[in-house]
């Protein structure tokens, strides 16, 4: 029999502009989006680590995260 230890998964996650949307306003529903992101990870008690956040040239975000897979237990993976 086996059981899972510790489990986390890493995700590189673009959060991009809307296309057809005027560029200011898109940039801000883009930072929106990222922190509204945050809260739902922590409203759900979903642990995480947000390895690296970079803003692009066009406003985008992107965001390199490792979050617990499910319930499971996260071990050592967010040290």
């Amino acid at each position: 029999m086996k059981r899972i230890k510790a489990a986390c998964i890493c995700q590189t996650l673009h959060f991009m502009l809307k296309e057809d949307a005027e560029h200011d306003w898109a940039v801000k529903q883009v930072e929106r989006e990222v922190e509204q992101y945050k809260k739902t990870l922590e409203r759900n008690r979903t642990q995480f680590k947000i390895i690296e956040q970079t803003v692009q040239a066009d406003g985008s975000i992107i965001i390199k995260i490792i979050k617990q897979y499910n319930t499971s237990p996260v071990g050592d993976y967010l040290n």
